[in-house]
Parts: structure tokens; sequence; C-alpha cells
């Protein structure tokens, strides 16, 4: 990993009190953008008509995309729909290795339990959700209330618009807005390049620059089993992009931690981050073995060990900035100017200067208990496909007997019928790779917990990690459709269900709970009442400069087309170009092209550009984002950042740090001379 650099920290200045100008950050909502600061900066007027055709245009599919024609056509990264692409394969038809293009619409194949979504509106419900919650009430009762309203407001707008609804939580329950989504659940694959050619590269270069590859797949919407209509899409730009260029990003980001206390951070620094890189690092481990024995396990693991090479490097980021002295020097100066403002106003002073310390009491409280609930409940099943089936059975069977408000929240009526087409899809599973990644949470799980540990004890049973997990894949039937079903339908058939997974999520459930009530009463209800009061503090000091943290939500980025100096001080290009792909194609993996390529080269222009930067503040689930001109005009696609990149969760800085996107120009080099997509070509709208 490069070293990054944090000097330019102790020349910023993190005022409170004034918007900055200077810089492109901001992961900002649609409905709050800083217009007259871009207008400012760059001189382009940003309008409403822009701004409700990138919300119309834009979809979240299991991280972003955009539509880009007016039959569904469907914008995202290969990395985006490459779990789609691993289950339509099989040891016959290997779309990953060999790429998939269909010759017509019926050649299109669905995505098993994909779906995904379009908000058509954003509506304030701060008031029905915190509006009737009682004073000096405890944290606990306050956040179950609040729990209600959500779900309750989510249920009347299902029942009056027939959408999916969601109330998004913002500033950590400063506010709180009603998001109403179109939601399509056919989505059927159209093209995807190799794997080779949309990852080239692979983990080495994955979170760098200059960077050389085509991670794009084009997905279609469906509706009644016919192509949607969906006049709202993006046309490709004919011009493409150059230097200098501003930019916009629509997309989902997963989550910041810009608003974060300093106590957080130190958390995250000291107790949540290396724990959760320590198991990453420890399942790669075991899927890069697993991988190793065979042809058939590498095409098996392919998609489930790039996700979490990515996590992995993603936390090595994270963490590198969070043990930068500057940079905590500067949240530590930035929160201390926050206090200091609050303190010296008496009506302040009483109402949210004690938010600082409750939040970090209630995480030194929940210390002890976080490495059990992060591997007991919040992700006790990752990297498993038969252990996410056998959870969901085994609580949707207990939680749809409830009343909807008192339902865990991925379990609410606005959340199963999203829910109800993935666990119910027919995906490919196979026991081998479930064994290896079962056993290797066992292992784990013992390491970090102890052998003592009571839930330790019981899904081992005297056994070693592999045979318990050997013997619990080896007696489960879910790989079969039915019996999920069959199973998800009784609380008696779970119950007293001999199916090995089943068992397995039984064994661990009811800990399971009660850490996530301990979370939720403990940790999280403080938080929100307030991380709520802080952000209400920024408010009255600074109104609405300070954008909301992300939430896999639509925000909009905005920034150059720019090059940078690396730590060496050498001159980084805005962008690299077929040439330098072939010049750094070695004939091995990670970097050997497909044939198709290598057939290719003498047609190809090698001066088209192909990955490009910008300042875009962009992160995690922005993955398949337009990048788009000042005429909402397609010019690229964000597939990555650099690793400078990465610390920009908690500080933003566009020195050195640049969001990564493939070009517009290299994206129909690519379809036209080395594909011959020229069916794909003409519904884009591309000359040939």
């Amino acid at each position: 990993m490069r070293p990054i650099r944090w000097a330019a920290f102790a020349a910023v200045s993190f005022a409170l009190f004034a918007c900055s100008l200077t810089a492109d950050d901001g992961i900002w909502l649609l409905n709050k953008f800083p217009k007259q600061a871009v207008e400012k900066k760059y001189g382009v007027e940003v309008t409403d008509d822009l701004l409700n055709r990138l919300q119309l245009a834009s979809v979240r599919v299991l991280a972003s995309g955009s539509i880009v024609s007016p039959s569904g056509l469907l914008f995202t990264n290969h990395h985006v729909a490459s779990e789609c692409v691993q289950q339509l394969s099989s040891k016959e038809h290997d779309y990953m290795r060999d790429g998939f293009q269909s010759a017509s619409e019926a050649d299109e194949k669905r995505c098993p339990g994909l779906d995904a979504e379009v908000l058509l509106s954003i509506d304030d419900v701060t008031p029905q959700i915190a509006g009737n919650i009682a004073a000096k009430v405890p944290a606990s009762e306050v956040n179950a209330t609040r729990k209600a309203n959500i779900a309750r407001v989510e249920k009347e707008c299902m029942g009056r618009t027939g959408n999916r609804c969601q109330v998004v939580t913002l500033y950590s329950g400063g506010q709180y807005h009603l998001y109403r989504y179109k939601r399509y659940d056919d989505v059927r694959l159209v093209f995807a390049p190799e794997f080779a050619a949309a990852a080239f590269g692979g983990d080495i270069d994955n979170f760098t620059y200059p960077r050389y590859c085509l991670d794009i797949t084009f997905l279609r919407l469906y509706e009644n089993g016919k192509p949607a209509q969906t006049p709202d899409y993006l046309r490709w730009s004919k011009e493409g992009v150059k230097e200098g260029d501003l930019v916009f990003v629509p997309g989902n980001p997963a989550s910041t931690g810009r608003l974060d206390t300093l106590a957080q951070l130190e958390f995250f620094r000291d107790t949540s981050y290396p724990l959760i890189h320590a198991r990453l690092g420890s399942l790669i481990e075991t899927l890069k073995t697993y991988s190793a024995e065979n042809a058939e396990n590498k095409r098996v693991a392919a998609d489930n060990l790039s996700s979490q090479q990515n996590s992995y490097k993603a936390y090595t980021g994270f963490l590198s900035g969070l043990r930068d002295v500057q940079l905590m020097s500067a949240k530590a100066a930035e929160e201390k100017r926050l206090r200091e403002a609050v303190n010296a106003d008496p009506s302040m002073r009483e109402s949210f200067g004690p938010a600082w310390d409750l939040i970090a009491s209630a995480y030194k409280s929940f210390r002890s208990d976080y490495a059990p609930y992060w591997l007991i409940e919040s992700q006790a099943t990752r990297g498993s496909e038969l252990f996410r089936i056998a959870r969901h059975v085994v609580r949707l069977a207990e939680e749809r007997k409830k009343p909807n408000s008192a339902r865990l929240k991925d379990y609410r009526d606005s959340e199963l019928q999203g829910l109800e087409a993935t666990l119910f899809a027919a995906v490919p599973v196979s026991p081998s790779m479930e064994t290896a990644v079962i056993a290797n949470y066992l292992e784990f799980l013992r390491t970090t917990l102890g052998a003592n540990d009571p839930t330790v004890r019981a899904v081992l049973a005297g056994k070693s990690p592999k045979e318990a997990a050997r013997g619990y894949v080896s007696t489960s039937r879910l790989a079969n459709v039915a019996e999920r079903k069959r199973l998800a339908a009784s609380v008696n058939a779970v119950r007293n269900s001999k199916d090995g997974m089943i068992r397995l999520a039984l064994l661990i459930d009811s800990r399971a709970r009660a850490l996530r009530k301990a979370y939720d009463d403990r940790l999280e209800a403080v938080l929100t009442e307030n991380v709520s009061k802080i952000a209400q503090a920024r408010f009255r000091i600074r109104g609405e400069a300070d954008y909301p943290d992300a939430t896999f939500t639509l925000r909009i980025s905005y920034g150059k087309v720019a090059g940078y100096k690396d730590e060496r001080g050498r001159d980084i290009p805005y962008a690299t170009d077929f040439a330098g792909l072939f010049n750094r194609a070695k004939g091995v993996e990670p970097f050997q092209l497909p044939a198709r390529w290598l057939g290719a080269r003498s047609s190809l222009n090698l001066k088209t550009p192909f990955d490009f930067v910008t300042t875009a503040d962009t992160h995690g689930g922005n993955s398949g984002s337009p990048t788009v001109n000042t005429k909402g005009e397609i010019v690229g696609i964000l597939f990555d950042g650099n690793i400078e990149s990465l610390p920009n969760r908690f500080i933003y800085t566009d020195e050195t740090s640049r969001s990564v996107h493939v070009s517009a120009q290299g994206i129909a080099e690519a379809l036209q001379k080395v594909y011959r997509a020229n069916r794909l070509l003409k519904e884009l709208g591309i000359e040939q």
C-alpha cells in the first residue's frame, strides 16, 4: 500500500462557520444541492430540470446505476452486477470468464432475485417521526417509539401510493425524509465484458491509479415481461470528457463519518475496524486456499473473493486515516470549536452540551459487547449464501407474526417484497465453498470469543470448526427454494426442522437478538438522541451548510476532471489510454487480456481515453454512478477511488484523492471494435 500524504491537513482550515468554496466536497441531497456555490466556482448554472433528470434516471441496484435508453437499459459496473453474472454462469457457460452479450431481447437473462429502484419523490417527515416523542423518557423508549413511527409512516405511504417507501434518517436523527421509489423486480443481463477486462489488474490495482478497467455492465429493467418504458434517461455524450471539465456524479454512497464525534472515530480505530479487518483477512485466506484447489473452485469463488478483497482494502485505507495523527488532530480541533461555540451560548449549552460525553460513555460501555454483537448478530453470515438464507428463513417465520411496528427493520412491510425476492430466488449454491466459509467463521468465532464462550460451545458441540461446518452444510436442503418457502411459512416448521443450516441459525439466534437489543438500547438509542442534538447545534450555527453523512440513498457530488501529483511529486495524468492498457498487459493474471482484446489491438485507436479521475466526492455505494457533464450527458461511469481517497470517509481533501471513472469514449471504442456490440451501440445512440 502506498503511503498517504496528510501534510495538507496542517494547512487546511476546517472552519465550522464558513462554507468552503475551495474544495469539491459534498455528498449533497438532491433537494438541497448548493447551486449558488457551484455557479460561483465554475460559472455553471445547475437547473432544477437537470437535477430532476438526474434523479429520475438514477437507479439503486445493489449500489448505483443509471437508465440510458427509453427502453429500460440500465448502465452500471461489472463489479456491481458480478453476482448476477456469477449466478447465471455454469461450468459449461462461464460468463465471468468469457463475458456475455445478448443477440436479441429474447436472449437477455433474468438476474436471480435482483431488483432496482428509481427515486420518485422526497418529503420531509421529521414531525411525524420525532414530533410525538415524550420528553424525559429513557433513550431506549425514545428509540422504540421512533422506530414504530418510521414503520407506520412507511406502511401508510405504501398503502397510499403502492410504491416502495423508506424513511431515511439524516444527521443521525436531526431530520427524517420519506423517499418513495418505483421498484423493478425483473432485471435482466444484456452485456458484460470478461472479468479479466472489467477488473484488469485485480486486487493489486484495486484502489489505485492509473487504472485500465472496463468496469461496465448493461442490464435491462422489465415490467410485465416487457422492457420498461423509461422516458427519463441519460443520453451518451458525443464529445466525451477532457481535463478541466465539470462533472456531476449522482448515486447512492453507502456511509461516511464526516459528522462523527471524536469518540466514535476512536472506537472505530481501536475496536470496530481492527476486528472487521481481521475477519476479512481471515475469510480471504480461506477463499484463496479454496480457489487454488481446482479450476471449478476458482470459478465458484471468484465473485465472493473479489468482494471480500475489495472490502479488506477499503478498511485498510479507513484505518490508515484514523491512525494518522494529523487527521485525528484536525477532527479533534473541529470538535473543540463546535463545543466551544455551544458552551458559549447558555441555551445551547443546556440543550446540547452533554451530548459528546454521553456518546463517549455509551461507546465505552458497549466496547466489551461489540465483538460478539458484530460476529453473532451483525455479520454472522458474511461470505455464505446458505447461512444468509437460513437466518432469513428463521427470522421471517418469527417476525411476520408480529405487528409491523414491532418487527426487526429488515422484516417490516416496506422491506418484505425485496427480501422475499432475494430469499426465494433460485441461486446456485456450492456446498464445498459453503463448508469452507462456515468453517472459517466458526474458527474465527472460537479464536475471538474463546472456546468457553456459550455460543462457541453450542455451535461446535465438541467438534472442530471443519467437522461442525461439514455437518451443518451436508444436512441442509436450503438450496431448494420450495423448502425455504415451506419453512419460512411456519414458526413450528422452523423450530422442528432438522436442517443443518436452520439448526445453526437457531443456535445463535437467541443470543444474536439479545445482542441486537443491547446495541439498540445502550448504543443506538444514545447515539440517535445525542448525535441529533449535535446536528441541531450545527444547524443553529451553520444552517444547512453541512450536508448529512451518506445513507445509501440518492446524493449528488460534483468536481472537475483533474490529474494530481503523487507522493513522489510525479504528475499523474487525468486519463489513461488504450496504449497504456496494452503496455501494462503482461500476459499473466491479473494483467492478462482476453484473446478478443489482443485480436482487436490493430483496429483500436490507442490514444482513446480509457479511465480518468475527478475531484468528485464519492464513496462505497457510488459504484456504477453515471458521470455526467453540465448538459446531463454520460461522459463516464464511476467505479473506484484511489488509495488516497479512502480516508475521505472522515475528512474530505482533494489534493491527491480522486474518484476513478471509465470514460464514455473508451467504452464506445471497446463496444465498437472489441465486442462488435452493434445492437447495444444503436440503442445508446453511439455512431458506428
